[in-house]
């Protein structure tokens, strides 16, 4: 195999962006100038294409990692988070059912009513 297709295959990501015509279309050329046997083509595409798989599956891996660790960083709760403290609302909320209050946000305080003034009239200024 030539040096440039060795550092082409060598390279982290480059194999996850690369489609199968593409790898096919390189291994063919390096059939035809002679630098790997028609036998062995198909096998290299094969092997090729696996190692595009894996390294796609470890990029998606460290990708989720870092939105996850970012998303702690700015304070973000996780999906456990969120479902433990429903869970903690229902039963707070079974208990008060079961002595029989309603939640309330403040009891016996309503809201002040709004004062409107009257409309003006004519050319008065306020």
């Amino acid at each position: 195999m030539s040096d440039l297709f060795k550092k082409a295959i060598s390279l982290g990501l480059g194999l996850t962006v690369v489609s199968k015509e593409k790898i096919e279309k390189t291994v063919d050329d390096l059939v035809k100038r002679g630098e790997l046997a028609p036998g062995e083509s198909k096998a290299l595409v094969e092997r090729l294409m696996e190692r595009g798989d894996e390294e796609q599956s470890q990029f998606k891996k460290i990708i989720h990692e870092q939105v996850k660790r970012v998303l702690q960083e700015v304070g973000v709760p996780s999906e456990s988070d969120v479902t433990s403290l429903e869970q903690r609302v229902a039963v707070l909320e079974k208990k008060l059912a079961e002595l029989g209050h309603t939640p309330q946000l403040q009891p016996d305080a309503s809201p002040a009513p709004l004062e409107v003034p009257p409309p003006l009239k004519g050319n008065e200024i306020e």
